[in-house]
């Protein structure tokens, strides 16, 4: 279906967006579209407006409006919104919601203290977000770590999921066996190849847990056959000595969500209910030291190597703060790419490279080898 023809009302005709907004920077290209930093003259508001050249857009009309589809259903604290749409003759432009507290792990590095009960408050917002999307039929189907941005750079600043191209809004009883995903984040059945539904986010949502307790992922192998091999069997260990300070509640909550039978899994209503969630389990003591120092390790980027870059919108917020026109230096120590997390649409490149499937696979080359295999 022609772009433009299927008669949304939220699509605004325009014959030049800058009427409404006064581009700022770009902020990342991809392989068909391009993020720039905007802001709305009408309220000064700051927002990143992707804009996708409709000739880019040709066969994969269908691709693009299932993301907008998507977007345009949601509304909840902890997911980025789709707050506008406007088509020009030869764009389309998605307003999107400003993150700009950069990525979760990013943040974690930064922290001096960090213990599991942040953990278990990150994993709590997760939990509402994706139980809110399958309430609404969406299965998200690429959670991971990458896709979780904060908000802004307050102390407090909520998380936020994006990135919605490969979701999928489930009909009225179907079920999917299309192959997507992160490879590293995905559950068994996909693997398997057997028809699945809302969770494998849940798995994924256990995997980001892992991760978060330890800084390196539970599977890890260079080749991918065994690595799918881990995947498929569940194989997966909580391994000394990063795991000895880490609560019994925890790992019994990621045992329930990393479950390799799909029909037994946690949901999240279940998950959110788990102790380590809603009661007093998740530990005070500190283990920034460790997790960040694997973190580091293990998921390592090279700046020149991003989509999309943190660091210019953190840049230009501190700017605003500080009401200087100057570059401040940044204050993050370790790289803060946001890759193309506005929501590049499906085969965009984001500078990680975590395939997705349809594409290349391979899993990042830039993962140290697992701790146990170092």
């Amino acid at each position: 279906m022609p772009l433009g023809d299927d008669g949304h009302s939220w699509k605004k005709k325009t014959s030049d967006v800058k009427e409404n907004y006064d581009f700022k920077e770009v902020l990342g290209t991809g392989a068909f579209s391009e993020v720039v930093l905007a802001e709305e003259k009408r309220t000064q508001k700051l927002v990143a407006i992707k804009c996708i050249p409709k000739k880019a857009l040709e066969g994969k009309e269908n691709s693009i409006e299932n993301e907008i589809a998507v977007l345009h259903k949601l509304k909840h604290a902890n997911i980025v919104s789709l707050e506008d749409i406007f088509e020009s003759k030869s764009h389309l432009y998605l307003v999107m919601q400003l993150v700009s507290g950069g990525e979760l792990f990013d943040r974690i590095v930064e922290k001096g203290f960090y213990t599991e009960k942040d953990a278990s408050k990150l994993i709590q917002q997760i939990l509402d977000a994706v139980k809110y999307l399958h309430d609404m039929g969406i299965v998200h189907r690429d959670l991971k770590p990458e896709n979780l941005l904060y908000y802004s750079m307050d102390e407090d600043s909520k998380i936020m999921i994006s990135d919605f191209g490969l979701s999928k809004i489930e009909g009225s009883g179907s079920v999917m066996s299309t192959a997507c995903g992160t490879p590293g984040y995905v559950a068994p059945e996909v693997l398997a190849q057997k028809p699945y539904s809302k969770a494998v986010d849940c798995w994924s949502i256990g995997v980001i847990a892992y991760i978060l307790l330890c800084g390196y992922p539970p599977f890890y192998d260079e080749n991918d056959a065994k690595l799918f091999e881990q995947i498929l069997k569940a194989e997966y260990e909580f391994d000394s000595p990063y795991w000895d300070d880490i609560s019994d509640s925890a790992k019994d909550f990621i045992v329930h969500l990393m479950e390799k039978d799909p029909t037994i899994r946690y949901t999240c209503d279940q998950a959110l209910q788990h102790p380590w969630i809603a009661g007093d389990t998740a530990l005070d003591k500190n283990i920034h030291e460790s997790v960040s120092a694997q973190i580091k390790k293990n998921f390592a980027k090279s700046k020149w190597r991003q989509a999309f870059n943190a660091t210019a919108v953190v840049r230009h917020m501190r700017r605003l703060q500080l009401g200087t026109s100057q570059d401040t230096p940044s204050q993050t120590t370790f790289p803060s790419p946001l890759s193309a997390h506005l929501l590049l649409p499906e085969g965009t490149a984001t500078g990680h490279n975590t395939g997705k499937w349809g594409q290349a696979q391979s899993i990042p080359n830039n993962i140290a080898p697992h701790p146990t295999r170092a």
